[in-house]
């Protein structure tokens, strides 16, 4: 048993420190809206606190799980933050999609008082994490790294240090790049096999075991024709980590020609107030009606 804090209970932290609490860890619980966190010790035990630090306060590792650099900063940083509560020899784990720029700063700001940091940003949206199946890139130093890896699997089906701090970050860039061209090909491919008048379920059992096959099919082609999208990761939340990737696409020199023509997909669904929807509505965009 590790005495553990969770920072952060949206769509999915709470089902991941819930995931802890029932491996048989001792979690105490900080979500800024206080309800949120009454509601989850409600359901799963453990407790609450009023802030970071004193979630943070005797903990071995603290996750944090919110939504930009600047959330992450608000709750890690500062007298109120986890890291002011956090003692030497204890490991914070920052599980948000964030820069690789914060994880530097964040893994600075740990070595000055003796506290390991690991970037482990996530993939599997919130079924991954309700289900404890989550793939989780690391980017840290191997011994700290060691220490946290069996309680992140918990809530992970695959959980791989990358390499040193920060690398968990940019490796979470590729895997976005990579599901923005894969959603706008399977929205195509669909709509183009809805066209033809194919039947989707023999099309889908004949394709999805070759070469095309991917979770973005298993998991959202059938959903996408049936025009449901009240689900999974959202478009607003896409874009940020777009604008992320862009950030670090320009120091790097890197070109993103399709991830950019996706990304303004993405706008043109915002501005139609599709922001919340589920990132596989591009297929809408492909609709006469």
């Amino acid at each position: 048993m590790t005495r553990c804090a969770f920072v952060g209970l949206g769509v999915m932290g709470y089902p991941m420190a819930g995931h802890l609490q029932a491996a048989g860890h001792e979690v105490t619980v900080y979500n800024r809206t206080t309800a949120r966190a009454e509601q989850w010790v409600a359901e799963h035990g453990g407790s609450l606190a009023a802030t970071p630090s004193a979630a943070a306060a005797g903990a071995d590792a603290v996750m944090v799980c919110v939504g930009n650099d600047d959330d992450v900063r608000s709750v890690v940083l500062g007298d109120d933050g986890a890291l002011a509560g956090m003692a030497a020899g204890s490991t914070l784990v920052d599980h948000t999609t964030a820069s690789a720029q914060l994880a530097r700063e964040l893994a600075d700001a740990g070595t000055a008082q003796g506290v390991g940091f690991v970037d482990a940003p996530v993939s599997g949206g919130q079924a991954g994490a309700e289900n404890g199946q989550l793939s989780v890139m690391c980017g840290g130093d191997p011994e700290v790294f060691a220490g946290v890896e069996p309680v992140i699997d918990a809530y992970a089906k695959a959980t791989v240090l990358v390499g040193p701090v920060g690398h968990g970050q940019l490796t979470k860039m590729v895997n976005q790049v990579c599901i923005g061209g894969l959603i706008q090909g399977l929205s195509e491919a669909l709509d183009f096999g809805r066209r033809a008048g194919l039947d989707r379920e023999r099309m889908l059992e004949a394709i999805s075991q070759g070469a095309s096959g991917s979770w973005q099919m298993d998991n959202r082609s059938r959903t996408m024709l049936d025009r449901k999208f009240d689900h999974g990761f959202a478009i607003d939340w896409m874009r940020k980590d777009f604008g992320i990737v862009f950030d670090e696409a320009e120091r790097l020199g890197a070109t993103l020609p399709v991830t950019a023509m996706v990304d303004q997909f993405y706008a043109r669904l915002q501005r139609q107030g599709h922001g919340r929807s589920d990132t596989s509505t591009l297929i809408e965009l492909l609709r006469d009606d």
